[in-house]
């Protein structure tokens, strides 16, 4: 089994952020990537409907022998993990908003956090930000339309910055410290961030924590590929695979997948 894949899925390519993390962290270690484009963004679907596009990527990992399957989806994590942990018996790792280390943090009792509505509208969410949050305002702030211009390679247009413009503002009039972003496609907007945010703001996001709880994990099941060969890593997507190998740069193998 320690040979075996890690599995990971997202509503598209932004998932890869997280595979990024855990590539680096954890060469030698085999990967499939799944990205579900053709039905980004999950955030806004129903809780039924992101369970059952979660059950199916889960299944089709599990289909290549995956050991573990990473849900490098936010919306996805917060509505379907908890079912997946009761009905698959591979470890899974989910990804949360950072709201913890941003609160804790803040010296101006004031974060910022961007996120898809299925994200926000979680009861796993609004836990979270009860328990470590308290005495802290949060400025919560749907991304509405970040997904599909990010899944139709408009990262850097116009469009996207005016967007952006409209969602910061009332963050920083409310003097927030810390913006967390509490979706995987949202890291590649960091760039773009910095340029609309005062220097002062930090930018929180999960992946570096979502690669060392994978590697814990896998340490505890004893599944770490102890091999030091090159690994096999392939990204499978159902949209559009130029898309998915600009946000890569070309550097792994990237595969259509009709599913």
């Amino acid at each position: 089994m320690s040979n075996n894949p890690i599995g990971i899925f997202d509503s598209g390519i932004g998932g890869t952020s997280i595979f990024k993390e855990i590539h680096a962290l954890l060469p030698y270690e085999n990967c499939i990537y799944l990205a579900d484009s053709k039905n980004a963004p999950y955030g806004n679907k129903t809780e039924e409907d992101i369970l059952q596009l979660s059950i199916k990527n889960t299944e089709y990992l599990l289909n290549q022998g995956c050991k573990l399957i990473v849900v490098a989806c936010n919306t996805a994590t917060t509505n379907a993990i908890s079912y997946l942990r009761t009905h698959y018996s591979v470890p899974f790792i989910g990804i949360e908003p950072a709201i913890k280390p941003a609160a804790l943090s803040s010296q101006t009792k004031a974060v910022g956090i961007l996120a898809t509505k299925g994200t926000l509208s979680s009861a796993l969410f609004h836990k979270t930000t009860d328990l470590y949050a308290k005495g802290i305002k949060v400025v919560e702030q749907i991304g509405e339309g970040i997904v599909p211009l990010m899944e139709t390679d408009q990262l850097e247009s116009e469009e996207m910055r005016a967007l952006l413009e409209t969602y910061l503002e009332p963050m920083i009039k409310a003097d927030i410290d810390y913006l967390v972003l509490g979706c995987t496609h949202y890291p590649y907007l960091i760039p773009m961030l910095s340029t609309l945010l005062p220097k002062h703001i930090k930018i929180i996001d999960s992946g570096l924590a979502v690669a060392k709880q994978t590697q814990a994990v896998l340490a505890a099941h004893n599944l770490l590929n102890t091999a030091t060969l090159k690994p096999y890593i392939t990204l499978f997507t159902n949209g559009n695979i130029e898309v998915l190998n600009t946000i890569l740069e070309a550097k792994f193998k990237t595969s259509y997948l009709d599913f």
